[in-house]
């Protein structure tokens, strides 16, 4: 390497760097024309993916694809090779931002499970003219739908009780009352904020807690839970007419708390990540 660099009047260090160089080079091509074989066998599985769930963006695809290669024995693929698979095939949603009108500096997410629940209600319309009425219950940590009911005359007190008793029985079995304190995060709504449904909500053992006037941000996440919703099970589903809607109610939200992936879950599916927080 001395010789050659004394004839040619150039530094050692130079022809080392170029040469270097041009090595890394040559080998980032064999990666990538590598990488490029392996897509045939993955972009069918992502298309497929894509078809069924055609609202998921690359990360959620990427995690559906790890439990699917999981149970193969294979390894799990990156994100952004998904991303790229994704992109050079069209497969990926199109990009769009909403602005803020208000900004919230209350946190709603809480360090653990049964801390804090939000509840807020939805309309589904159908397509014959017919409405649903949906009412929920959500843990503010594990994104668990605790339970949820329907009715075609409109979010009342009573629907909203019967919500209170069936979600405390779900997370802590038949008893008059919970174990310890827990808040009921709601809008200022007629069925929440009725007097009978407070008092019911504190002999449960329930600290109501409802959001500031004409800030719905404020219930942020049962917000977020609604967009969801509909735009991955609503929107695709069959809403011809209202028993139809709710027949499919049932496997929408069991397909959300068993399967969807949520990004505030390290890309888990709610019952998923509830499960493994159990266990530590």
């Amino acid at each position: 390497m001395t010789t050659i660099t004394r004839s040619l009047e150039v530094s050692r260090s130079n022809l080392s760097e170029r040469l270097k160089s041009v090595d890394e080079c040559k080998s980032s091509r064999r990666r990538q024309r590598s990488s490029r074989e392996e897509d045939t066998w993955l972009l069918p599985m992502i298309r497929r993916l894509t078809d069924w769930k055609p609202t998921y963006g690359y990360r959620r695809i990427t995690r559906l694809l790890g439990r699917e290669l999981k149970l193969d024995n294979k390894a799990p693929v990156n994100h952004k090779r998904v991303y790229r698979i994704m992109r050079e095939n069209g497969l990926c949603l199109q990009r769009y931002a909403t602005k803020p009108t208000k900004t919230h500096d209350g946190k709603i997410i809480t360090l653990k499970s049964d801390l804090r629940w939000c509840s807020d209600g939805f309309e589904i319309q159908c397509w014959n003219g017919e409405k649903v009425q949906v009412a929920f219950s959500l843990d503010c940590h594990d994104r668990e739908v605790i339970r949820w009911l329907t009715s075609n005359r409109g979010l009342d007190g009573a629907m909203v009780r019967d919500l209170m008793a069936e979600s405390v029985e779900a997370r802590f079995g038949r008893v008059t009352k919970t174990p310890h304190l827990v808040q009921w995060l709601t809008d200022n709504g007629p069925g929440y904020v009725a007097h009978d449904t407070v008092e019911f909500g504190r002999l449960l053992g329930l600290e109501i807690c409802t959001t500031a006037p004409y800030s719905p941000e404020s219930n942020g996440m049962a917000e977020a839970f609604v967009k969801t919703f509909k735009r991955d099970y609503v929107y695709l589903g069959d809403l011809a007419t209202a028993d139809a809607v709710r027949a499919q109610l049932p496997a929408w939200f069991e397909d959300y708390n068993a399967h969807a992936p949520h990004k505030g879950l390290a890309m888990k599916a709610p019952r998923e990540y509830r499960r493994e927080a159990l266990c530590k």
